[in-house]
């Protein structure tokens, strides 16, 4: 079986880049990785429904954000 080596690794991925362009790779590599990522959870037998109910029993951190009322002034208080 052919195994590629450094070189022809550094050649495809130049002929990757020249295809798809870089700004259209990393949406290439995102959906790359959720693809390989439903690929391994449907064959391991996870399920999404199952991922939900995990995450539920955790309890998610929340933060709470305090804010000062603030006093407007018009330009005519600011002269006196």
């Amino acid at each position: 079986m052919w195994t590629p080596g450094p070189l022809e690794i550094i050649v495809i991925l130049v002929i990757v880049l020249i295809v798809f362009g870089p700004k259209r790779l990393p949406d290439l590599g995102r959906s790359l990785g959720r693809g390989m990522r439903e690929f391994k959870d449907s064959v391991t037998g996870k399920d999404k429904d199952e991922l939900t109910e995990s995450s539920a029993d955790k309890p998610e951190a929340t933060t709470v954000t305090t804010t000062e009322p603030t006093t407007v002034t018009t330009a005519g208080e600011q002269k006196s």
